[in-house]
């Protein structure tokens, strides 16, 4: 004869793993979640980290680019924080779609975008593209919205150490190079050489 109590655990050990299963799944999906911006629907910072690391490993020909709008701060105080709002969201969209299928964009935080793309003979085309896409005005609630972005870019390939934080570094330096000096995002630099330049009287030397 079969012990109630043998019968009852049985049941109750299937009921307790898809309850546990149920509750990771909904963990998962928070965590998911909570990697994604919610304004933009880009990835955040750690998110954005982690899936670029991983195409860099896959994709070691890879470029990463940042971008900080420019004139985001007037929309702001002029139209209010929903129009710059509409502005991000739009900007979200629009990187979102430039990077295509093979690359992933994330948000930083306030009006600074990150990106990972595949490197090509055209990424200096694109990255000019990227520059006046940003710039299309945004429409809200019948007012037109304009912006420009500073654009920094590295090529990891041209790079001592081939990492995303050496990329991000030397990225971050050549936006900031230009910041001030862009009139709506009309200018960017590419910064395919620049720790290369670093390591030159280096190379020199052992040449020597």
């Amino acid at each position: 004869m079969t012990n109630p109590v043998d019968i009852t655990q049985a049941l109750t050990v299937p009921v307790l793993a898809a309850g546990w299963a149920l509750h990771a799944s909904r963990l998962h999906r928070r965590l998911d979640r909570s990697r994604h911006d919610p304004l933009t629907g880009l990835w955040t910072r750690d998110g954005w980290t982690s899936r670029a690391e991983r195409i860099i490993r896959r994709r070691p020909r890879a470029a990463v680019l940042l971008a900080d709008l420019d004139g985001f701060k007037p929309v702001n105080d002029v139209h209010g924080h929903a129009a710059g709002d509409a502005v991000l969201a739009a900007v979200g969209r629009r990187l979102t779609a430039w990077c295509g299928a093979h690359g992933v964009a994330g948000r930083l935080g306030g009006d600074e975008f990150v990106a990972v793309v595949e490197d090509d003979a055209r990424l200096d085309d694109r990255l000019a593209d990227l520059a006046e896409l940003l710039r299309e005005p945004v429409e809200h609630r019948g007012v037109t919205l304009t912006v420009g972005a500073s654009i920094g870019a590295a090529r990891l390939t041209s790079l001592p150490e081939p990492t995303l934080t050496a990329a991000l570094t030397a990225a971050d330096q050549a936006m900031y190079r230009i910041k001030g000096r862009t009139r709506r995002g009309r200018r960017l630099l590419l910064a395919p050489a620049l720790a290369a330049l670093r390591s030159l009287p280096q190379r020199l030397h052992l040449a020597a």
